[in-house]
């Protein structure tokens, strides 16, 4: 499933790789480094692929203070569903996208600022 909504675009990628070569490609056709966020289930592997992809994990900035103390508190998956409904998507593709990260896969994310 790939998203295109008018907030935000969303693709699975299989792995690291892809998802380096997807920010790549973002990149290339004017999103900004702080416009795209990768996710993966593993936080650490998150973290990996945004700095080895010039990308961002999805912050305090995007959630909101509330969001983020709460994601203290959260098990992991229903962590990743809330930073996904916090870049714009509804609840159903968050469940949908966080269903596609238990199988490993990774998340790329391209917001564009709100005016």
């Amino acid at each position: 499933m790939e998203s295109a909504n008018p907030k935000a675009y969303a693709k699975i990628t299989e792995n690291a790789t892809q998802a380096v070569q997807e920010v790549q490609q973002l990149q290339s056709t004017g999103y900004m480094a702080d416009q795209i966020f990768v996710l993966a289930h593993d936080s650490d592997k998150s973290e990996r692929i945004a700095h080895a992809s010039h990308a961002k994990e999805v912050g305090m900035k995007e959630e909101g203070v509330f969001d983020s103390i709460a994601n203290l508190f959260r098990s992991r998956g229903d962590e990743l569903r809330a930073k996904i409904v916090s870049l714009g998507f509804t609840e159903a593709e968050a469940d949908f996208y966080e269903k596609q990260l238990d199988l490993g896969k990774v998340l790329v994310i391209a917001k564009k600022n709100q005016p």
